[in-house]
C-alpha cells in the first residue's frame, strides 16, 4: 500500500514538473517569435509618439514654415538627460491623448538599458523591446487565467500555446505602443471577474482582498489606455447579469454583502476614471488627435464595421500572406484560410455544445462568451450611434483578445478531458481522434500566421516610408525639398518616417524638409508659404509634396506627370523647379 502511494506521488510530481517544462517551452517559442525581426518594419506615427514622449522630448521643437535639415527633423529622437517623470506627464496631457503610465515605464526601461550599457543610440528596435517583453509575459498570464477558469492545467497549456503563436499577439508585441502592457491587466481583471462570479455562484462571500486587488488592477488598466473602460463596462454587465441568475439558495444577507462589495469595486475603479476624465477634458483630449476614427457618412460606413471586426478575429488565430504583392499568393492564402475556417467554425460550435453540458466548463464558457459579446456590442454601439468607428483600429481589440484565447483554450481542451471523452467512445472512436487533431491544426495555422507577420506579409504598417524613400532616391537629381501640411504631431511622424529611412539608407542626398502650418482661415495660405520659400532658392530644385492638403500652383515649376506607384500613408507629387 505504501509503494502504491509513493508511486502516485511520483507520478503527480512528474506531471507537475512536466507541466512547467511545457509552459517554459511555449514561453521560449513566444519569445523567439516576438523578438525576431523586431526592427525590420519602419515605425509609423504612433510609434514615433511613443519614442519622442518616452524620451521626454517635444514635437513642438520642430520649426514650422521654414526649411529644416534631416538632423533637425530627427532631433526629438535623441537622448534627453534633463527629463523628469513630471515632464513626461505634462507632455502627454498637452500633446497626446493617452494616459502616461506606459510612457513613464518605457522611459525608465530605456534609462535602465542605457545604464547597463545595452543601449547607446535610440532606434525603433530598442523601443519595441519593452512591448515584446510584456507580450511574452502574457503567455504565463493566459495560462493562469485559463487554468483557474476551467480548473484545468491542460486548458491553461493550450491557451498558452495559442497565445505564443497568435499573429495578433505578435503584431501588438512588435509595436512600440502600450497594448501588450494593457493586455496583462485585461488578463488580471478577467481573472478577478472569474473568481468573483464563481464565489457568488457557490454561495460564498467575495473577499475584501479581491475587492482591493480588482480595484487596483482596473485603476492601473485605465492609467495605461482609456479604452480599458470597454473591458470594465463589459465585466460589470457580465457580473451583474450572472449574479442575478445565481442559485436561489443564497440568503438575503449574503446577497447584500456581495452586492455591497461589488459596489465598492465599481466605486474604486470609477474614482480613477473620474480623475482621468477631469484631467483630459480641460486639455482638449489631445488636440483633436482622435479625429481619424470619425467614419465617412456613406454606404460603406454601415457595411464595413462588421467586416473590420471579422478582419481582427481571424488573425487572433491564424493569418497567411494576404498582403503579398503577388496576386496568386493572395488568392491561395485566402482560399486556405477559407477552408480552415470552414473546418474551424463547426468544430468550435460542436465543442461548445459539449462543454456547456459539462459542469466544469459550463460556467467559464458562459462568462467568456457573454463578456466577448458585450465588448463587441459596445464597439458597434459606439461606431453606429456615437459615429466613432472603433472597428477601424485593430489594436483596440486588446480589450477582449485574452478572453478569446482563454475561451479557445477551454474549447480545445474538451476532447482531451477523460470525463468528457467516454461519452463518444461507444459511438465513434475515430471521431474522438479527429477532435484531438483540432488543436494541432489550429496551432500550426497560428504558427504560420505569426511567421507571416514577421516577414511583413501580414499586419503591415499603415505608413510605408521605406517605399517612398526607395522611389525618391532613385528619382531625385537635384536639391530636394520634401514638404507636407502640418496639423498635429501625426504629420511630423510621417516626415520622421521618411527622414529615418533616408538616414538608414546611408545614401547622401541634398534634402531639406518643410512643414507648412495649416491655416484654416485662408485656404491658399499653405501654397503661398511654399511658393515664397521656393522662390528664395536660386539653385535647381525638386519639390516633393507629401500629404499636402492645399491645391498646388508653383511658379517656374513643372509638375512631373509620371505615374508613380501608390504607397500606404503617403500621397505624393513631384515638381521640378528652375
Amino acid at each position: 500500500m505504501l509503494k502504491v502511494r509513493l508511486y502516485r506521488q511520483w507520478i503527480n510530481q512528474l506531471f507537475y514538473v512536466n507541466n512547467w517544462i511545457l509552459l517554459v517551452f511555449w514561453i521560449v517559442i513566444g519569445s523567439i517569435l516576438r523578438f525576431t525581426n523586431l526592427s525590420a518594419k519602419s515605425p509609423w506615427t504612433d510609434e514615433f509618439a511613443t519614442m519622442v514622449f518616452s524620451l521626454g522630448n517635444d514635437f513642438r521643437t520642430i520649426p514650422l514654415n521654414q526649411l529644416i535639415s534631416l538632423d533637425t527633423l530627427l532631433q526629438p529622437l535623441q537622448f534627453n538627460t534633463n527629463v523628469s517623470i513630471s515632464n513626461i506627464i505634462s507632455l502627454l496631457l498637452e500633446e497626446d491623448n493617452h494616459p502616461p503610465l506606459y510612457f513613464i515605464l518605457n522611459h525608465l526601461w530605456i534609462n535602465l538599458l542605457s545604464y547597463l550599457g545595452i543601449v547607446r543610440n535610440i532606434d525603433i528596435g530598442i523601443m519595441r523591446t519593452l512591448p515584446a517583453f510584456l507580450g511574452i509575459l502574457s503567455i504565463p498570464g493566459i495560462y493562469i487565467l485559463s487554468s483557474i477558469s476551467f480548473r484545468s492545467r491542460l486548458a491553461g497549456q493550450i491557451s498558452a500555446a495559442l497565445m505564443a503563436v497568435s499573429p495578433y499577439g505578435i503584431y501588438l508585441a512588435q509595436e512600440a505602443r502600450h497594448y501588450t502592457f494593457a493586455i496583462l491587466f485585461v488578463i488580471a481583471s478577467l481573472l478577478c471577474l472569474i473568481i468573483a462570479i464563481k464565489r457568488i455562484r457557490e454561495d460564498l462571500i467575495v473577499p475584501y482582498w479581491l475587492v482591493l486587488v480588482w480595484s487596483l488592477v482596473n485603476s492601473i488598466g485605465l492609467s495605461i489606455h482609456y479604452f480599458f473602460c470597454l473591458t470594465l463596462i463589459s465585466e460589470i454587465i457580465t457580473l451583474v447579469f450572472l449574479a442575478r441568475s445565481q442559485s436561489q439558495r443564497k440568503s438575503l444577507i449574503l446577497q447584500k454583502i456581495n452586492y455591497y462589495r461589488i459596489f465598492l469595486i465599481i466605486i474604486g475603479t470609477s474614482c480613477t476614471g473620474l480623475i482621468w476624465l477631469l484631467t483630459i477634458i480641460p486639455k482638449g483630449y489631445g488636440n483633436d488627435m482622435i479625429s481619424w476614427i470619425h467614419p465617412i457618412n456613406n454606404i460603406l460606413y454601415f457595411i464595413s464595421p462588421p467586416f473590420q471586426l471579422l478582419a481582427v478575429w481571424i488573425p487572433m488565430i491564424s493569418l497567411l500572406p494576404v498582403e503579398s504583392s503577388s496576386i496568386p499568393i493572395v488568392i491561395l492564402s485566402g482560399l486556405i484560410l477559407l477552408l480552415f475556417f470552414i473546418y474551424l467554425v463547426p468544430y468550435i460550435l460542436r465543442e461548445v455544445k459539449v462543454g456547456l453540458k459539462n459542469k466544469q466548463f459550463r460556467l467559464p464558457f458562459i462568462i467568456f462568451i457573454f463578456f466577448i459579446s458585450i465588448v463587441i456590442s459596445l464597439f458597434l454601439i459606439i461606431t453606429y450611434l456615437a459615429k466613432l468607428d472603433l472597428t477601424r483600429g485593430a489594436r483596440y481589440s486588446f480589450t477582449y483578445f485574452p478572453a478569446v484565447i482563454a475561451l479557445l483554450g477551454g474549447i480545445l481542451a474538451i476532447p482531451w478531458q477523460d470525463n468528457i471523452q467516454h461519452q463518444f467512445l461507444k459511438t465513434d472512436p475515430f471521431f474522438l481522434l479527429n477532435r484531438k487533431i483540432g488543436f494541432y491544426i489550429i496551432w500550426i495555422m497560428g504558427l504560420l500566421g505569426s511567421i507571416t507577420v514577421l516577414v511583413n506579409l501580414g499586419y503591415q504598417k499603415y505608413y510605408r516610408p521605406e517605399q517612398f524613400v526607395n522611389i525618391f532616391e532613385n528619382t531625385v537629381s537635384h536639391h530636394a525639398v520634401i514638404v507636407t501640411t502640418h496639423k498635429s504631431l501625426v504629420q511630423i511622424g510621417e516626415m520622421m518616417g521618411i527622414g529615418l529611412e533616408l538616414r538608414n539608407s546611408q545614401k547622401l542626398t541634398n534634402t531639406s524638409f518643410l512643414l507648412v502650418n495649416e491655416d484654416k482661415k485662408y485656404s491658399s495660405q499653405e501654397t503661398k508659404t511654399l511658393q515664397t520659400i521656393v522662390e528664395n532658392i536660386k539653385d535647381p530644385l525638386e519639390v516633393w509634396t507629401v500629404n499636402f492638403n492645399d491645391s498646388i500652383k508653383l511658379k517656374n515649376c513643372d509638375f512631373d506627370k509620371k505615374k508613380y506607384p501608390h504607397i500606404d500613408g503617403y500621397r505624393y507629387e513631384r515638381y521640378i523647379c528652375n
